[in-house]
């Protein structure tokens, strides 16, 4: 089983989509990459979906990625008389330490680190941006703000900081218990919700180390403010456009998506365009025009993959949504724009031997008309440097290691399978390329494929290899 698509697709699982017929049928209908997200479900919800999701690889002989979303830091309002209160636009609200029941006037805020970093002028917003309050005055035990948008305020409504740099850690005491248990599981991939600075991967990865990659997710209008040390510090990036359009205004959501992909690409670090993109189809059996188009765009603008959260863990029609979201990607991939914007897009080689292996292999490709890329790589770096340059042909990625296999699975333009464990010389190389070129359904008799690895084999970091083989 193969896509015939280079961009990816990935899948929230819930509720709607937690047992084992509705999860083959995802995989069947398109998703490269399944997410737990860990905000919602026990950990046996997640153990036992991990087993389903794991059994489809012996059913389909098919490498699939799983990602495991935390929920980080989450700032909440305390409690209100009567559950509710109405802030009237133009009056005056503190937020204080007072743990009793608030009302239209003030209300308990449980976080002390707020305390200690907003300052006057600066904005507060409540249950995800319905809500906006400008701060007049912090004394330490009282925020004083002035309501700018009013509204309806109940229990517990989550606070967006978009003006400050909060000093709380990017993981809570649930995250790292989440963590330790999703790490056991062998997930492969986890995102970091709330990431605000380099050093919340850093933290992060003393504790995960090579157990998994790390995806940083860009929600925080901080984060915006230093996209390029966090994306290089990154394993890949995701666009979460939900918390990120409550913090920034919204007109400027698609430029900041633009650019986030933009200097991942640069570093090579694969993108995944998330939330309310075929949110309708929540409800709905057919998505909105806009909602096709945002998804459109996000492929044109060179994602690696578009994510669905609630249209396939909550949703009516999950296994319509992926269908869905597969031919717009391929509607997409097959006009000759797109190819055009990808070469517009083009990122400028980095020093290093891999690279310029690889670019060489992109303009080998186009030149001779091969029909696949094949790529050996051990740690799964060679194949994502040739998914950075986005060859026009599929890249046939051939691992030894059934863990890397799994985590270039969602990568654009990647097939992976595990094999390569025999290869001792350059033309056992060819000859195991050749015949999973073959085996895959990418050539046949007389077709090129361009073949990258490096020497010695099976050693991590050694690309120095480009080799041509004709199918015989």
């Amino acid at each position: 089983m193969r896509r015939n698509r280079k961009a990816k697709i990935v899948a929230t699982l819930g509720p709607a989509s937690g047992d084992l017929e509705t999860i083959s049928a995802l995989f069947e209908a398109g998703v490269d990459m399944f997410r737990f997200n860990f905000s919602h479900g026990s950990h046996e919800d997640h153990r036992a979906r991990h087993e389903i999701v794991r059994s489809l690889e012996t059913k389909y002989g098919r490498p699939v990625a799983i990602l495991c979303d935390l929920q980080g830091p989450k700032i909440r309002l305390g409690t209100f008389n009567g559950d509710s209160a109405v802030l009237a636009e133009g009056s005056q609200f503190v937020l204080d330490r007072d743990q009793t029941p608030g009302d239209a006037t003030r209300v308990y805020l449980p976080h002390p680190e707020l305390f200690e970093v907003v300052k006057a002028g600066q904005n507060l917003l409540f249950d995800d941006g319905k809500i906006r309050v400008s701060i007049e005055s912090n004394s330490g035990d009282r925020i004083v703000t002035r309501v700018t948008t009013g509204g309806k305020i109940s229990n517990r409504k989550g606070v967006n900081v978009p003006d400050a740099i909060l000093p709380i850690p990017a993981m809570t005491p649930k995250d790292l218990v989440d963590l330790e248990f999703a790490l056991s599981l062998g997930v492969d991939w986890v995102a970091l919700s709330f990431v605000q600075q380099v050093s919340d991967i850093e933290d992060a990865r003393k504790i995960i180390g090579d157990r998994a990659l790390i995806q940083s997710k860009i929600e925080k209008p901080a984060a915006m403010l230093d996209i390029d040390a966090i994306c290089k510090a990154s394993d890949s990036v995701m666009v979460a456009r939900g918390d990120l359009g409550v913090e920034l205004p919204i007109s400027q959501v698609p430029r900041a998506q633009k650019e986030i992909i933009r200097v991942s690409r640069k570093y090579g670090r694969p993108t995944i365009v998330a939330t309310h993109m075929l949110e309708s189809m929540t409800e709905s059996p057919m998505p909105t025009r806009a909602e096709a188009s945002d998804v459109a765009n996000a492929i044109y603008e060179g994602a690696d993959a578009v994510m669905l959260s609630a249209e396939s863990a909550s949703g009516k029609n999950p296994v319509r949504a992926v269908q869905m979201m597969d031919s717009i990607i391929k509607e997409v991939e097959s006009d000759p724009v797109y190819r055009t914007l990808l070469d517009a897009q083009q990122v400028t080689p980095r020093p290093t031997a891999e690279d310029a292996i690889c670019n060489a292999l992109r303009d080998t490709t186009a030149a001779i008309k091969a029909v696949a890329t094949v790529t050996y790589t051990k740690s799964g770096s060679t194949s994502m440097s040739a998914a950075r340059v986005r060859p026009t042909t599929s890249i046939l990625s051939i691992t030894p290691e059934l863990k890397t296999a799994r985590r270039l699975a969602w990568v654009w333009g990647i097939h992976s399978i595990v094999g390569g464990q025999d290869v001792k010389s350059v033309d056992d190389m060819v000859s195991e390329a050749v015949a999973a070129a073959v085996h895959e359904g990418f050539a046949k008799k007389g077709d090129y494929i361009a073949i990258s690895a490096g020497l010695p084999f099976g050693e991590s970091g050694t690309t120095n290899l480009l080799h041509i083989a004709t199918v015989k």
